[in-house]
């Protein structure tokens, strides 16, 4: 490592722990200010992917970037190098890939590395393509999964092709979270974001690790089966901080309106996110409507400047001081990515960027830095500063 780079780390270690101390355990609401960034950099890492949907890491200390692709496969990105064979190659089970469709999300474990499984969200083949969650296990060969090994926890009917959400990760309670879309058309004309009676239009949390088959419903869950919140239209894109647990999650506007959600750690249970009372803070069918009981977004940017769908990122936690608790988004139309934080009671955003790339997904490492994807030309891009 350069000089540069082993001062940098050791500072962003230093704040960290500073961090935690003023914190305080789980808390997680307010960080020690610095200076805003005022701007971002994105350096290439590799190149040559179909439709990346996602970008995320087993935890395992390998080092490797796991990349989604849209049409079914997953590869492995190792030091730079994208490695020739797929990690996973599950074309001939996925909806062919286009529109909202496809191979959506990737999720590892804690513990992976003695769980050797994975889970993955998917649109399937039957009918009009039902979103499915499923398990798969690991060959002797770590960078080979073991397509033979699928077996389905949940399968649910899709009514319309589009907002499939597609998002699934383990939560800081070694939960797995899967967000869902409100199963799509326009205006959610079903009315799933608020009905409880169906799990399309939700944030989902299963306990998948217990033993129990196909999984067991947590004892918190608030409605006794698998929900956990609800009120969402397409929540493509959701994270935890990874060092106070609080809760990220990017809804997708129906037409005018785009948001980024938040739940301090340890809340959000039973939460209504408003969808399709509510686009963002406005009213949405009923210009009389209530806002009462509603979660509203920390942050929002109408349509306009090419803005047309956010997609939610991660907060930085990487070995950058200046980018330290700066929660970080984009959209996919546009290209622009914003900086977000919390300061007291207060919400600071910031437009950090305005790129040409067509943002599908933000993805983090083991090390906490973060990555970007760009879906039409499929490159992935490492986030830093000047």
């Amino acid at each position: 490592m350069e000089q540069s780079g082993l001062w940098r780390a050791l500072c962003a270690a230093l704040f960290s722990l500073f961090f935690a101390a003023c914190s305080g355990a789980g808390g997680g609401s307010s960080t020690a200010q610095r200076p805003f960034p005022t701007t971002i950099t994105l350096t290439r890492l590799a190149g040559g992917f179909s439709k990346p949907t996602s970008i995320t890491h087993a935890g395992d200390g390998s080092g490797r970037l796991f990349v989604v692709e849209q049409g079914g496969t997953i590869r492995i990105i190792r030091n730079g190098v994208v490695a020739p064979t797929p990690f996973l190659n599950i074309t001939s089970l996925v909806t062919p890939a286009g529109g909202e469709q496809g191979l959506l999300g990737l999720a590892f474990p804690p513990g992976f590395s003695a769980r050797r499984s994975f889970y993955v969200n998917y649109t399937n083949r039957t009918g009009i393509g039902n979103t499915v969650v499923a398990r798969f296990a690991l060959t002797s060969n770590p960078d080979l999964a073991d397509r033979a090994s699928r077996h389905e926890l949940l399968t649910i009917v899709q009514p319309f092709t589009n907002h499939n959400g597609g998002q699934l990760l383990f939560g800081p309670d070694n939960l797995l979270y899967i967000a869902t879309g409100d199963g799509g058309s326009g205006g959610d004309p079903l009315g799933n974001g608020q009905n409880l009676a169906t799990l399309l239009g939700k944030l989902l949390r299963l306990d998948v690790l217990s033993g129990a088959v196909p999984y067991a419903i947590p004892a918190g869950n608030p409605f006794g089966n698998e929900i956990w919140a609800y009120g969402l239209r397409n929540p493509w894109r959701f994270s935890f901080d990874r060092l106070t647990n609080d809760l990220f999650l990017a809804d997708v506007g129906q037409e005018l309106v785009e948001e980024v959600n938040f739940q301090p750690a340890g809340q959000g249970t039973g939460a209504n996110y408003g969808w399709n009372v509510m686009e963002g803070s406005r009213c949405f069918a009923d210009p009389a409507c209530s806002s009462a009981g509603l979660v509203l977004p920390v942050a929002e940017y109408l349509h306009g400047n090419g803005d047309c769908s956010v997609t939610g990122g991660h907060v930085y936690r990487g070995s950058i001081p200046e980018l330290q608790g700066v929660y970080l988004y984009g959209d996919l139309c546009s290209g622009r990515i914003w900086g977000l934080r919390r300061n007291g009671t207060v919400w600071e955003n910031r437009l950090l960027i305005d790129t040409d790339l067509t943002i599908s997904t933000f993805g983090e490492d083991e090390a906490g830095e973060l990555y970007l994807a760009d879906y039409a030309a499929g490159d992935i891009y490492r986030i830093g500063m000047p």
